[in-house]
C-alpha cells in the first residue's frame, strides 16, 4: 500500500514537473513559438526603424500610418501598453495617455464682468479660452459685439499625433530552427518614439506587444494597409509586410551581459577618442557579423 501511494505521489510530481518543463520551452510572446530544444542558435536584438526613410514610407502613408493604427488601438483600450520591453509590466490607460502629452493644459482665470482687460489678455469662460483683441471692461466674451474677444486654443493641452511618432524600436529574436533548418525572425515588441521639440530629444511614448498587434492587423485589414508605392494593386497587410521584411531598420543593440546599446559600448571602450563615425562603423560591423553567422549556420 505504501509503495502504491509513493508511486502515485512520485508520478504526480513528475507529471507536474514535466508539464512545467514543457510550458517553459515556449516563449509566450511569440506569434509562432519555437521550442527551446529545437533552437540551434538564437540572438536577441533591437533595431531602430525611421518611418520617414524612403523604404519605410509604406508604413507611414498619410492617414494610413502604422502609428495611427497603434494609437487608435491604445485610445480605444483594445491593446495593452507596457512600461518595458520585457513585457512584464503594463501601463494604465491614464499613464499611456499621459506619455503622449506634448504640453500640459494651462489654467487661465475666469472672466469677471467688473475687471478691466487689455489687448492680449487671456481668460477662461464656459470651458473655452478667449484672448482680448482690444482693451475692454464688462464685455461678455461669448457675445463680443465689437470683436473685443476671440476664441483661442492657447493654453489647451497638446498631444503628439501619429505623424509625430517618427521612430520605432523593434525588439526581435533571430532563431535558427535545427529541425526545419531555417532562420526565423520573431518580433517581440515595438516601442514608439516622438521627437519632443520642447526638450530637443526623442521621447519614448509606449511599448506594445507584437503578438497582440498582429492579431489586430488581421482583425482590421482595411486599416492595416502597407502602401506599395510601385504597385497599389499589391498593397499588403501590415502583418504580411513585417513577415516579408519590407522595412529597414539598423541594429542599435544586441543582447549582452551589461545590457548596453552598441553606441554606449563602443564609446565607453574608446573614451575621449570616440567619434560618431566610430559608432556608425560598429553598427555596420555588428550587422555584418550577424549576417556571416547566419550564413555559416547552413554549413552545420
Amino acid at each position: 500500500m505504501k509503495k502504491i501511494v509513493f508511486s502515485l505521489i512520485a508520478f504526480s510530481f513528475f507529471g507536474v514537473a514535466l508539464a512545467q518543463t514543457e510550458v517553459d520551452q515556449y516563449n509566450g510572446n511569440s506569434i509562432d513559438p519555437i521550442a527551446l530544444y529545437e533552437q540551434h542558435y538564437r540572438v536577441r536584438l533591437w533595431m531602430q526603424m525611421d518611418l520617414t526613410e524612403k523604404q519605410n514610407k509604406g508604413f507611414y502613408a498619410v492617414n494610413g500610418e502604422l502609428t495611427k493604427f497603434i494609437l487608435d488601438l491604445i485610445q480605444s483600450g483594445e491593446i495593452d501598453v507596457y512600461k518595458n520591453d520585457s513585457l512584464t509590466s503594463k501601463s494604465t490607460k491614464e499613464e499611456a495617455a499621459a506619455a503622449l502629452v506634448r504640453s500640459e493644459e494651462v489654467q487661465y482665470p475666469e472672466w469677471a464682468p467688473g475687471n478691466s482687460y487689455y489687448q492680449g489678455d487671456i481668460i477662461a469662460f464656459k470651458g473655452k479660452n478667449y484672448e482680448a483683441q482690444s482693451d475692454n471692461t464688462g464685455i461678455n466674451p461669448e457675445e463680443s459685439p465689437g470683436g473685443e474677444w476671440a476664441v483661442t486654443q492657447q493654453g489647451k493641452a497638446l498631444t503628439f499625433g501619429p505623424r509625430d511618432v517618427v521612430r520605432l524600436v523593434i525588439k526581435e529574436d533571430r532563431i535558427f530552427d535545427k529541425r526545419r533548418s531555417r532562420l526565423y525572425f520573431d518580433i517581440q515588441s515595438i516601442q514608439m518614439y516622438v521627437f519632443d521639440d520642447l526638450q530637443n530629444l526623442f521621447k519614448p511614448v509606449g511599448i506594445v506587444r507584437y503578438k497582440d498587434l498582429e492579431v489586430k492587423f488581421r482583425q482590421y485589414p482595411a486599416k492595416a494597409v502597407w502602401f506599395n508605392r510601385q504597385n497599389t494593386a499589391q498593397n499588403k497587410n501590415f502583418a504580411d509586410a513585417f513577415m516579408l521584411r519590407l522595412f529597414h531598420g539598423y541594429i542599435i543593440k544586441t543582447e549582452n551581459p551589461d545590457d548596453l546599446d552598441i553606441i554606449t559600448m563602443i564609446s565607453s571602450s574608446m573614451g575621449d577618442k570616440f567619434r560618431r563615425i566610430d559608432g556608425v562603423n560598429e553598427v555596420y560591423r555588428q550587422e555584418n557579423l550577424l549576417m556571416e553567422k547566419e550564413h555559416n549556420l547552413w554549413e552545420y
